[in-house]
């Protein structure tokens, strides 16, 4: 499942709003808490608050990054009958345009199961999540382009 948004910004402008960990608390209502390395193979501590759900820690681990592009974790629960691989992904359309993806893949023996039991939930966070990312990722932008120091 994946929530997709356009976004009125550069790449590398998502980009530093995602790769800012200890600033999700600021803006994302999914993940309102981060932190970590961005760094393959290394574990970020993430508290996930699901709509109408208590907020659960969870420790991923970096599977991949790419600085204005991607980053991936893996999630392993349920003594491993529930795998996910979340990603989140910008798409540059223009110099000052791109989507924001935002999505999980389910697998395990009991991913089916999680998927059809949490999935409009997952859904309605990853919906926040990118609307809330748009936001200020568009605020930013507009900030920059502001500043006496930002080229013209």
């Amino acid at each position: 499942m994946e929530y997709r948004v356009g976004v009125q910004a550069p790449a590398r402008v998502v980009w530093a709003v995602i790769a800012d960990l200890e600033a999700w608390s600021q803006w994302n209502p999914l993940y309102p808490k981060a932190v970590g390395p961005l760094s393959i193979g290394k574990p970020l501590t993430l508290t996930l608050q699901l709509p109408d759900e208590a907020p659960e820690t969870i420790r991923p681990v970096v599977t991949d990054w790419t600085p204005d592009s991607l980053l991936h974790w893996k999630l392993t629960l349920a003594a491993g009958f529930v795998r996910t691989v979340r990603y989140l992904e910008i798409d540059e359309l223009a110099e000052e345009s791109c989507i924001f993806s935002n999505g999980e893949i389910l697998g395990g023996l009991m991913g089916r199961y999680v998927a059809r039991r949490m999935g409009r939930k997952m859904y309605r966070g990853f919906e926040a999540m990118g609307e809330a990312l748009k936001v200020r990722a568009e605020a930013k932008w507009r900030a920059e382009s502001r500043s006496p120091t930002s080229s013209s």
